[in-house]
């Protein structure tokens, strides 16, 4: 028995649905450690160069490893690849900030324009795969906001400066937390 598009994709969605339901404490978890990752991110974004890069290299490893946690069981949840690869993204430029502090903020503000933009382009698709789920529309908008933070940065690339970077990242992660968060919150509230 074949099935048609539409139908298949409908049992995607379910799939989907079904595991967020499942995780939704992993979701909630990680939403309140990216919201604090973030508030953090916008209160010390001025502080020397040197410590900019080490705090930005730890949060981004921490929302990575929260991301990741998250996804612990999920293997067979559509889009699972794609944000194992924002895990990834996430830990290996925080890695790379903390090998280097001193690097230039040139290398810095491209590798958080990947970052922003392949973080939001990966909640963009999810939201749009649990689209009839409630409250999917805060996961499309932290989305958004990750993709047009990153064409800031691109836009800025020449001056960018060390607040500009700490703070697009603590509102980055302030979104991402926040409709993680919520989503989680509404789905345990309706269980």
């Amino acid at each position: 028995m074949s099935l048609s598009v539409t139908a298949a994709a409908e049992v995607f969605r379910q799939a989907l649905r079904d595991s967020v339901r499942r995780h939704s404490f992993w979701y909630l978890v990680q939403g309140v450690i990216l919201i604090a990752a973030g508030v953090l991110s916008i209160i010390y974004p001025v502080i020397s160069t040197v410590a900019v890069v080490t705090l930005l290299g730890w949060l981004l490893i921490i929302s990575g490893v929260a991301q990741g946690i998250s996804l612990i069981g999920a293997g067979q949840a559509p889009h699972f690849w794609l944000q194992l690869i924002s895990v990834a993204l996430a830990i290996l430029i925080g890695l790379l900030f903390l090998r280097d502090p001193g690097q230039s903020i040139l290398v810095l503000t491209l590798l958080l324009i990947v970052f922003f933009m392949i973080e939001g382009i990966s909640k963009v698709v999810l939201s749009l795969t649990i689209r009839p789920f409630p409250n999917w529309g805060w996961i499309f908008a932290s989305g958004l906001v990750g993709i047009m933070l990153s064409l800031i940065l691109w836009a800025s690339m020449p001056v960018t400066a060390w607040w500009l970077i700490g703070l697009m990242l603590g509102i980055e992660l302030i979104s991402v937390g926040g409709a993680l968060a919520w989503l989680a919150w509404q789905v345990r509230q309706g269980a």
